[in-house]
């Protein structure tokens, strides 16, 4: 039986989310500074879940806008080496590499294509996540795709992979950003690596 798992990353597969991590790896300074300027659009996404693209796309944007795309890879594959490896849960690291050869793995993640890839190539999954728009090769600060979260999670995997391929689809996610991917699976599993 040929089996798709859908796997999301931030908190299913990682114990804390990628995006902080990574921005605070890159630029501590910068990213410290952002973040305190960013917390009143923080507390205001409590009351207004609505606006969370909006205010990640303003965090990023201030710590990584016109770094040069080959610094931004290179950088993003030390912190995985140095921090990323670490933030995996050793269950989900066990899951997965027991996935037997008929099975395919994929990563949809709302998270950055430009710091999901390096989890993606180690756990020997494909990603399918949020991707960022560089122009002359810097980051133009914005991103290529809508947020890869909610119904787009499942949007993206319907354009990217021929699900018809596989007799059964098992999803995993930790929070209602996973909601629309684990309630389409024909299996689905929350929080099941904590």
């Amino acid at each position: 039986m040929r089996k798709l798992y859908c796997f999301d990353l931030d908190g299913t597969l990682t114990t804390r989310d990628t995006m902080l991590s990574f921005l605070s790896y890159y630029n501590p300074r910068r990213f410290r500074y952002q973040f305190v300027r960013h917390l009143p659009l923080f507390l205001w996404m409590k009351f207004r879940p609505a606006e969370t693209e909006r205010v990640k796309r303003s965090l990023v944007k201030s710590v990584l806008k016109n770094e040069r795309k080959e610094v931004l890879e290179e950088r993003a594959q030390s912190f995985f080496d140095e921090v990323g490896k670490g933030l995996i849960r050793p269950a989900a690291l066990n899951f997965i590499r027991d996935l037997d050869e008929e099975s395919h793995g994929v990563l949809v993640s709302a998270s950055i294509d430009l710091w999901v890839k390096p989890f993606a190539y180690f756990l020997g999954l494909d990603a399918i996540c949020t991707k960022a728009l560089y122009v002359n090769h810097r980051f133009a600060g914005d991103f290529v795709t809508a947020n890869c979260k909610g119904d787009e999670k499942v949007k993206r995997i319907l354009e990217e992979i021929d699900v018809a391929k596989y007799d059964k689809i098992i999803a995993f996610g930790d929070t209602a950003g996973d909601a629309a991917m684990l309630k389409w699976a024909d299996e689905s599993y929350f929080r099941y690596f904590h």
